[in-house]
């Protein structure tokens, strides 16, 4: 063995008397504290007491343990314990068992996705991509959506932790938190544990809940997309439907999902940066994070999950917040909106297509109770309130304008409806002009300007192409 340089303590623990008489070895920061409050003229054992420290020796050492282990959680991870959040995760998943996906149910899943693709073909003018589609399990979905968690919690993570510690550290005794000294990383770590355990404890629930990777309306696993055949089975319990037709029906929503983002690759990134505008401007309500601190109990660790289920946010929201939060939640609706049609069309000839239509609307308009408990984590809940009126106008405009145009208003963010089109689909094409108008709208106003058809902006009652017969104002003089 490589002898190791004398002032290498790499092999030390925290509570390790140093090998020399150097003196550059520094005690755990807590522990030190500890033995000067224990010392000559320190703390006595009942003022130790009321301060919340416990002086049974097993409860000592448990305490040791649970600091020790929160000062070194989540280092060089940022504001968040990542690995407490996976864990805690994969435990919620697999609380009442979660096997493996078995040879028969990944087999299933891959007959109705081929058998999904094949419907979809007259519906949509996005091809099949080249992502092929997989049967996960519940921990599976947790291993292939961390990353985009991850992406989508850090600017609240970040404030969220730094309150967290702000408030811990106002609540310790006043003869403690000036011994504190080196021991304010353990509050920063404390803080980092919480919101970990929390998220983690979300993200579990909602892999009890989702029925594949789309299920929340973006692409979670980018590049990826699965089904997950046992919450599949569960979902169908009670609607009295094969299971077979409730895989099918969620495969064609899946690989709707799938077309639609893979097309147009900036619609994710760009829900994504709404989402982290959103998040960075979350403000924190101090006063339910002291209330949190305060209920937190070092000794029983399901009090710490419990620290943050009520919600921490100001209610109170920026402009710039109500902005972002009304076009990503236009956005979501329109993303829900148009696979919803296309589901529609694409499963017309199954028996159940009504049914489980109008199931997974309420589901997806409701939202379960994990999407309620990350909304309350975050301050954010992604749910598509304006579904109906999303899907109203994606029909409205396929049967008018054709599927072509329909599907072209997706090649960029400002050629997507507003919530003024979703209010009133009929006059989108007036209000647009030639910038969303047809092939056919644009040859006939080029031919009229040509031809010197345009006398003016009031010519004809209006400054864009021509109204389809039945659409926009009727009557009326046209401005002089």
């Amino acid at each position: 063995m490589t002898p190791q340089p004398p002032n290498d303590r790499s092999g030390d623990t925290p509570g390790d008397t140093p090998g020399d008489d150097s003196g550059d070895h520094r005690k755990d920061p807590f522990q030190e504290m500890l033995e000067r409050l224990m010392g000559q003229g320190g703390m006595s054992p009942e003022d130790l007491g009321r301060a919340g420290i416990p002086m049974d020796p097993q409860a000592m050492s448990m305490m040791f343990q649970q600091i020790q282990s929160m000062m070194g959680a989540g280092a060089g991870e940022g504001p968040v314990n990542w690995k407490l959040a996976h864990d805690q995760a994969r435990r919620i998943a697999a609380a009442d068992g979660d096997p493996s996906v078995t040879p028969a149910q990944r087999g299933a899943v891959e007959d109705a996705m081929r058998l999904a693709e094949l419907w979809l073909v007259d519906h949509t003018e996005f091809g099949q991509t080249s992502i092929r589609p997989q049967a996960w399990s519940r921990a599976e979905w947790i291993e292939a959506t961390q990353e985009t968690w991850k992406d989508m919690t850090g600017p609240v993570a970040e404030s969220v932790t730094q309150a967290l510690t702000d408030a811990l550290t106002q609540q310790l005794p006043a003869e403690l938190s000036s011994m504190m000294g080196g021991a304010s990383g353990m509050l920063a770590g404390a803080g980092g544990m919480l919101f970990g355990m929390q998220l983690g404890q979300a993200i579990g629930g909602l892999s009890r809940e989702v029925l594949c990777s789309t299920d929340i309306g973006l692409p979670l696993a980018e590049g990826r997309s699965g089904l997950l055949p046992a919450s599949i089975k569960e979902f169908g319990e009670g609607l009295d439907i094969p299971a077979q037709e409730i895989m099918l029906y969620v495969a064609v929503r899946e690989a709707a999902h799938v077309r639609l983002f893979a097309a147009n690759p900036w619609l994710r990134e760009h829900i994504l940066e709404l989402i982290k505008r959103f998040s960075a401007g979350i403000h924190i309500d101090m006063s339910r994070i002291e209330e949190a601190a305060r209920d937190i109990d070092p000794m029983d660790p399901s009090s710490m999950q419990d620290a943050l289920s009520s919600g921490i946010f100001a209610p109170q929201q920026t402009p710039d917040q109500e902005a972002t939060l009304k076009r990503l939640e236009t956005v979501l609706a329109l993303v829900e909106g148009w696979v919803h049609v296309v589901t529609v069309d694409s499963t017309a000839n199954l028996p159940s297509a009504g049914a489980l239509s109008e199931t997974v609307r309420r589901r997806r308009a409701s939202g379960g109770p994990a999407e309620h408990a990350f909304g309350a984590l975050v301050g954010l809940e992604l749910r598509p309130r304006r579904l109906r009126e999303a899907a109203e106008f994606w029909q409205y405009v396929g049967e008018r304008r054709g599927i072509q145009d329909r599907d072209g208003l997706w090649e960029a963010a400002e050629l997507l409806p507003t919530d003024q089109d979703l209010d009133d689909p009929a006059g989108f094409s007036e209000r647009r002009g030639l910038l969303t108008a047809s092939e056919d709208e644009v040859d006939a106003a080029l031919q009229r300007l040509l031809s010197g058809g345009y006398e003016g902006p009031g010519a004809d009652g209006g400054a864009g192409p021509q109204r389809p017969e039945g659409e926009g104002p009727q009557g009326g003089d046209a401005p002089r």
